[in-house]
C-alpha cells in the first residue's frame, strides 16, 4: 500500500486474511503496473519485482 499505516483498513485486513502486505511503499501505483509479478515480504517491509509485465 502506498499510503497508510499499521492500522490502516488495508492492513487490518491483509493481516485478517493471512497475506503478507508492506504498507508506506513510496510511489508505488506509478512504480509497479499491471502483470508484474512481486514478491512481498511483509517482515521485512520489502517488495521485489520478479519480472516485468507481461514477461
Amino acid at each position: 500500500m502506498e499510503v497508510g499505516g499499521l492500522m490502516t483498513h488495508g492492513a487490518v485486513v491483509a493481516r485478517e486474511y493471512g497475506i503478507p502486505a508492506v504498507v508506506g511503499l513510496h510511489e508505488a501505483t506509478t512504480r509497479l503496473k499491471t502483470g508484474q509479478r512481486v514478491r512481498v515480504d511483509g517482515s521485512s517491509g520489502r517488495i521485489s519485482v520478479l519480472n516485468e509485465a507481461g514477461g
